[in-house]
């Protein structure tokens, strides 16, 4: 095979060749010898989760300032705040065939330059017109960001290490909705816009110095790029024959395939990925997260408990428990992870469900509070370790790379049209019945167990080509 000399001379004059418009003398020079390009390359890409989640913290610590200064009406701070998710759906209509025509790095740069350009709009509005254009930048952006970072890691991450450096990026996400919530108490609402701006220079800057991704030039018949790439990705003195080939006979075997369209991803073939990838951000997504996560302080304040205090710890709880998650999903699995928090999660429920059903019946009301904080708490304890980020880290291992762009971009706008449902029905569901609510969500959460027992498959410990091969025989 043609892949097998470029192996056996691409380690020494792979690495001489740059990457077409991609890779500079300088890059190869300084990471000969240097194990670590994969870490600092997770490093350089999770900036845009960083991005994502300030964009999403936003809003929340902003909502006086802005109101007040520009004088909006409450419809229009609404509509401020709630476009976003129609921005990240465009994004993540887009964001697979962009990732797959001018690569996993290209798709990062478009979504970096779509926030940059929103933030500095932010901070130079004098109207609701300029503010609701720029929020749906930012919207575009994050939403290329939820699909294109994670993809971009599994693909570049040894099957050991994929699914803690996938996880980052839930983690990061989580870290800078936090950080926007905390600091944007402090900042005026035009200089939060411009920290906003920090993460995406970053990244800009940091993908000159980082390799694309090898199994998108193997895709795209950049055989030199390929191995060059991947062998500043394992070390210097890696041998990377064996899992060249492999990635490299699995592209030859998809390109007999037809090639990727909407009706191709309801082929026998590729049901059971879509089954995983959609099935997966519907249970995330219904099972009430951005209800909880944008009422927070409103729970928090009906149930008799300082919503400051709630919040904060809420804040804090949420990066921890993720951080955790990270380090532990490669040791004990996806779907461990993913039972252990959808269970968590039913649990939350029940307890804010018991709470609120005290208190509308004015029975017991000295333990309301102490049983909402409980139960919120438990719920994004819950969420954090498994249901917030593996879906993600899942939606990237499981898709063959023929159909990744449009199958990643169906996934993605599910997860973000869920999350506008939750987020606007969530309202509309606390005034029909508070304990009602919760009860529900706790029902959906029970459904999304039964679903990962029965569908969802164990990826640890595998390459994504072997893994990808048994799902989709």
């Amino acid at each position: 095979m043609a892949i097998k000399e470029d192996v056996e001379d691409g380690t020494q004059s792979g690495l001489r060749d740059p990457l077409v418009g991609e890779q500079k003398d300088n890059l190869v020079q300084a990471t000969k010898g240097h194990p670590w390009m994969v870490y600092f390359s997770t490093f350089v890409a999770v900036w845009g989760s960083y991005e994502f989640g300030t964009c999403v913290g936003y809003s929340s610590p902003t909502q006086d300032a802005i109101t007040r200064d520009l004088g909006l009406s409450l419809a229009e701070y609404s509509l401020f705040g709630s476009i976003l998710s129609f921005g990240a759906m465009v994004g993540a209509i887009t964001s697979g065939p962009i990732a797959d025509f001018i690569g996993r790095k290209g798709a990062m740069r478009v979504s970096s330059v779509f926030c940059v350009g929103g933030w500095l709009m932010i901070y130079f509005a004098e109207g609701p017109l300029p503010l609701d254009i720029a929020r749906i930048a930012t919207g575009y952006g994050m939403g290329v960001f939820s699909y294109v970072v994670p993809v971009f890691i599994a693909e570049i991450a040894p099957k050991e290490l994929r699914g803690t450096l996938t996880t980052l990026n839930q983690f990061m996400i989580v870290s800078g909705v936090s950080v926007s919530f905390i600091i944007g108490n402090v900042l005026s609402w035009r200089t939060l816009a411009l920290t906003g701006i920090v993460p995406s220079s970053i990244l800009l800057l940091g993908l000159f110095f980082i390799p694309e991704s090898p199994r998108w030039l193997a895709k795209r018949g950049r055989q030199k790029d390929f191995v060059a790439a991947l062998q500043i990705l394992r070390g210097k003195d890696t041998d990377i024959s064996e899992e060249a080939e492999e990635i490299q006979d699995y592209i030859t075997t998809l390109e007999k395939l037809p090639k990727s369209s909407l009706l191709e991803l309801f082929h026998r073939r590729y049901l059971r990925s879509l089954t995983i990838g959609i099935g997966l951000m519907i249970c995330q997504q219904l099972g009430g997260i951005n209800g909880v996560c944008f009422y927070v302080s409103s729970i928090f304040d009906q149930a008799g408990f300082s919503p400051a205090i709630g919040t904060i710890s809420y804040a804090c709880l949420q990066v921890v428990v993720t951080g955790l998650g990270a380090a532990f999903i490669d040791k004990a699995g996806r779907k461990p992870l993913l039972l252990l928090s959808a269970s968590g999660l039913v649990t939350g429920c029940i307890f804010a469900a018991v709470a609120f059903y005290l208190k509308v019946h004015e029975v017991g009301l000295a333990a309301v509070p102490a049983l909402a904080v409980t139960g919120v708490l438990v719920y994004i304890g819950s969420f954090s370790i498994g249901m917030g980020a593996i879906p993600w880290v899942l939606m990237s291992e499981i898709f063959p790379v023929n159909i990744k762009g449009v199958a990643g971009s169906v996934a993605t706008l599910t997860n973000w049209f869920g999350s506008w449902l939750c987020s606007y029905t969530f309202n509309f569901l606390i005034s029909w019945s508070s304990y009602g609510t919760f009860i529900l969500y706790a029902g959906i959460n029970a459904l999304a167990i039964l679903f990962i027992i029965v569908v969802v498959p164990e990826t640890k410990g595998k390459s994504l080509e072997q893994l990808q091969a048994a799902i989709n025989s």
